[in-house]
């Protein structure tokens, strides 16, 4: 399950960004090879509170486009389907018989100025930070050269099934 919830008032959330963004998110887990019914929750807010929340959460006092609060822990190198693929979750991990993966913060008002700066659309740049962010909550990085290659790799093939690409 995908909780969708829009915070913010500067960009239109239409009918195809939300649906495209659902979307994305499933074929992710999918690819992904989460196979037990899950939850991700993502919240669309603007640059002023996606900076709280960094400074609350990461002591960066700064605008960032997206910010990815996992529910589950990663030794380095692993990821979800390393260590839980077909993994008997308990009810510590469980909710309502969901996985709870993690929440989402994404700032619209960043991807819409980081469309532009990229020159590619809006929606793609708002689904890229998706994917960027749900991969984060499988325990994907980005810290070294080699995380970061792994991770772009993933980013792009799951994007080019959307005809999302740069």
């Amino acid at each position: 399950m995908v909780l969708l919830d829009n915070r913010q008032n500067k960009i239109q959330v239409t009918d195809e960004i939300e649906n495209t963004i659902k979307s994305v998110i499933e074929h992710a887990l999918k690819e992904e090879k989460v196979e037990i019914d899950y939850e991700v929750s993502i919240i669309f807010i603007d640059n002023d509170e996606i900076k709280i929340i960094n400074r609350e959460n990461r002591n960066i006092d700064k605008v960032t486009d997206v910010l990815s609060f996992p529910m589950l822990e990663f030794e380095k190198d692993k990821v979800f389907k390393d260590i839980y693929l077909n993994y008997s979750f308990d009810d510590t991990f469980l909710d309502e018989g969901r996985l709870v993966l993690g929440d989402i913060a994404l700032s619209l008002e960043k991807a819409e100025e980081q469309s532009v700066e990229y020159g590619h659309s809006f929606l793609r740049e708002a689904c890229y930070l998706t994917v960027h962010s749900v991969l984060h909550l499988l325990g994907y990085d980005h810290m070294d050269e080699e995380e970061k290659n792994v991770m772009r790799k993933r980013e792009e093939e799951i994007l080019g099934k959307f005809n999302l690409v740069r």
